[in-house]
């Protein structure tokens, strides 16, 4: 699972437990010591209430991406 950043802005980002989908990634944080990315993040909706929401965006631990697509992100939360 090795990625540019800037590659994942283009995909969307689906939930497999229950299919829905999320949205497009809006930003990635990376732990710069290591060079690894520990989160990826899509903007949020008022309407979802997420444990990981913060702002009205879904932060998604990279731990919690199972695949990479060439224009999908699969999580699961």
């Amino acid at each position: 699972m090795v990625d540019k950043g800037l590659d994942f802005k283009h995909k969307e980002v689906i939930n497999i437990i229950d299919g829905k989908r999320l949205g497009y990634v809006q930003d990635v944080c990376a732990d710069l010591e290591t060079g690894t990315i520990t989160h990826i993040i899509v903007p949020g909706s008022n309407k979802l209430m997420n444990f990981f929401t913060q702002n009205n965006n879904v932060v998604i631990p990279w731990k919690n991406v199972k695949c990479i697509g060439d224009d999908i992100i699969l999580v699961e939360i």
